[in-house]
């Protein structure tokens, strides 16, 4: 597995569905523990894959108002949200997007 786009290499996943971290806990603890988002916290998982633009971003933008500032989301794409980053930063989120072989994760955290 490669680098991410902030030069992190995460892993291992695999595409194998029952190793997917998308359906494991410990998979995407892992992954949460390869980014400077906070370990400890409670996380919820979104799964936006199957949507068209601009769902995901609307979806992940509601979700995150809802949650409590210390909750990590760990949104599942198929693609890089590279418009949802900027709406991100001026939010006050924290993030970090790797790529794994069946999706692009995004890590997201309060500052």
């Amino acid at each position: 597995m490669g680098p991410n786009m902030f030069g992190k290499r995460v892993g291992p996943l695999t595409t194998e569905p029952e190793h997917m971290a998308s359906n494991h806990p410990e998979q995407i603890a892992a992954l949460i523990s390869e980014t400077d988002a906070p370990t400890d916290a409670p996380t919820e998982r979104l799964d936006v894959q199957s949507l068209g633009p601009p769902k995901p971003l609307k979806q992940t933008l509601e979700r995150l108002t809802e949650l409590d500032d210390d909750t990590v989301l760990v949104q599942f794409n198929d693609r890089t949200p590279q418009h949802l980053y900027p709406k991100l930063e001026d939010r006050g989120y924290d993030f970090e997007s790797v790529e794994t072989d069946d999706a692009t994760v995004t890590v997201i955290w309060r500052r």
